[in-house]
């Protein structure tokens, strides 16, 4: 069973399509009483504002509980928004968030390239993390954020794209990871890239 966080994040539901369509059981959690024990596996998709999500997530419980699980060795996959959220601090809102992994979330300025980041973009697998597992590396996913991840530690940088900058589109470790692009939205490889993580969870890297 796969839990998905439900906290009026925009592509909830594409995801929830997504993970169905691949033949896992799914249960959206709202608060911290819809967890069961069939649960193994959890995802933290978002759209939208940092501050507003973190609001959200803090007022439900659903912090303490991501948190709770973790600690307990619950694999965690954070899509996008749900991504930026397992840092630290974002500078949307100047918010602190999860926390799971040390960096900040700062925006992006630069006069070079059109923010947001809206469309295709190469992702480059630095550490053959499972993820990636049977996706050829530089492959294209789908991106839309002005914001992006700076882990503060590069053993957290599982994959990276180039917007102006080179930046962690990809982040984690084993058990606690995600990713700035949208797999949902993806194509083929986002969907090989969310049965990967629904099929593996934790494990040694590939």
């Amino acid at each position: 069973m796969i839990g998905i966080i439900d906290y009026g994040a925009g592509n909830l539901h594409s995801v929830l399509k997504a993970i169905a369509r691949l033949g896992y059981e799914t249960k959206l959690i709202t608060k911290p009483s819809d967890h069961d024990d069939s649960i193994t596996k959890l995802i933290l998709p978002g759209v939208g504002n940092a501050k507003v999500a973190m609001d959200v997530l803090n007022e439900s419980g659903i912090s303490d509980y991501l948190r709770e699980e973790v600690a307990k060795g619950m694999p965690l996959l954070g899509i996008c928004l749900g991504m930026q959220l397992l840092l630290e601090t974002s500078e949307e809102g100047n918010v602190p968030c999860l926390g799971f992994l040390k960096g900040t979330v700062p925006e992006f300025k630069m006069e070079s390239e059109k923010i947001p980041h809206m469309g295709w973009n190469q992702v480059k697998d630095v550490q053959q993390h499972f993820l990636f597992n049977d996706i050829p590396d530089q492959s294209d996913f789908y991106f839309v954020h002005s914001y992006f991840a700076n882990p503060s530690e590069e053993k957290d940088v599982l994959g990276v794209t180039n917007y102006g900058i080179d930046f962690a589109c990809a982040i984690g470790n084993v058990q606690v990871m995600g990713v700035q692009f949208h797999p949902e939205k993806s194509g083929k490889y986002g969907i090989q890239l969310l049965d990967n993580y629904c099929k593996q969870g934790v494990q040694t890297h590939a």
